[in-house]
């Protein structure tokens, strides 16, 4: 008596709109977990700065190097000693073999000095006008491979070695005076590099980011090979050269996955699965929107309502 009474076809009603609400609201941060992070539209602006401050990181760790010869001096010792207890201390046969040939040489000096940035800028350059979608994490994945060898350069400096003492490995830029090289005290690419970070190398880590993303998303057939090429010839030149150790390759390497690892752990797959383009942000939260209210309207929905539509 004066009681409201409910129809069972209310509590259906009422159950399934509660249903509907508490499946929204506890799969939408699940959503939120297991979908892809799309990027945003990369900023010419923030990616000066960013090239900016990394540079000023760099610089505060270069200028701690000087300080730290004789560390350096040792960890070449202890490398090379290790590659000589595995059968592979090769550098020097390459290093004698490739001095032979003037022309090579030189070319190899000039490749070492220039390439390593002009190639790097120039993917970076056409991933951000061609595929902006995949431009920021793939930039990332440059960004963390560089950061994890700041770390070494830091903890571990390392001479070359052509500058080990009591070797007679022979410093290719400084023989031929090839410009831009590191050889010079005063040159312009020794006051902003560290003589002594070798360990890991970056001329392989950003080779070998240029080469996959060229290989993976390049479409002409040569560019591919190009890109696949890139990565082996920096090799042969780092060594020959005496730049680097080959355990400096296998260190920028490393250094390269856990960049892509971090990378597809923040994004939820590879930088080169994403989509090409950069999608509106706005639009798949308005199309969750108006697909929860939709689903709230149809269960609130009078029963009778199905009568109108329905088979005569």
């Amino acid at each position: 008596m004066g009681a409201t009474s409910v129809s069972p076809t209310d509590e259906r009603v009422e159950a399934a709109t509660s249903v509907t609400e508490r499946q929204a609201t506890v799969s939408a941060p699940s959503r939120r977990f297991s979908r892809p992070r799309l990027p945003g539209r990369p900023r010419i602006w923030f990616e000066l700065l960013l090239i900016a401050v990394s540079y000023a990181v760099y610089s505060a760790i270069r200028n701690a190097a000087p300080d730290r010869v004789e560390d350096a001096q040792r960890h070449a010792r202890w490398i090379w000693d290790l590659q000589g207890s595995m059968g592979l201390a090769f550098e020097r046969t390459v290093n004698h073999a490739v001095e032979g040939v003037t022309w090579l040489v030189v070319s190899m000096n000039y490749y070492y000095a220039t390439l390593h940035f002009v190639v790097t800028i120039a993917v970076l350059v056409w991933l951000f006008r061609s595929h902006p979608g995949r431009y920021g994490p793939t930039r990332l994945v440059l960004f963390l491979t560089t950061g994890v060898a700041l770390l070494g350069y830091y903890f571990f400096p390392l001479a070359p070695p052509r500058l080990m003492e009591g070797m007679d490995f022979i410093d290719t830029a400084r023989v031929h005076d090839t410009w831009g090289s590191l050889s010079a005290e005063d040159s312009a690419m020794a006051s902003v590099s560290n003589q002594y970070a070798a360990m890991p190398s970056m001329h392989i880590g950003w080779s070998v980011w240029c080469g996959i993303t060229i290989a993976v998303l390049a479409r002409p057939l040569w560019i591919k090979l190009l890109g696949a090429l890139y990565p082996v010839l920096t090799l042969l030149v780092i060594v020959a050269t005496a730049n680097h150790f080959w355990l400096d390759a296998v260190g920028g390497v490393i250094c390269l996955g856990f960049g892509y690892l971090v990378a597809y752990l923040w994004f939820g797959r590879l930088c080169y699965r994403l989509p090409r383009a950069v999608d509106d942000p706005k639009e798949p939260v308005a199309a969750t929107a108006v697909g929860m209210a939709a689903a709230r309207a149809e269960a609130a929905a009078p029963p009778g309502g199905d009568k109108d539509h329905a088979t005569p």
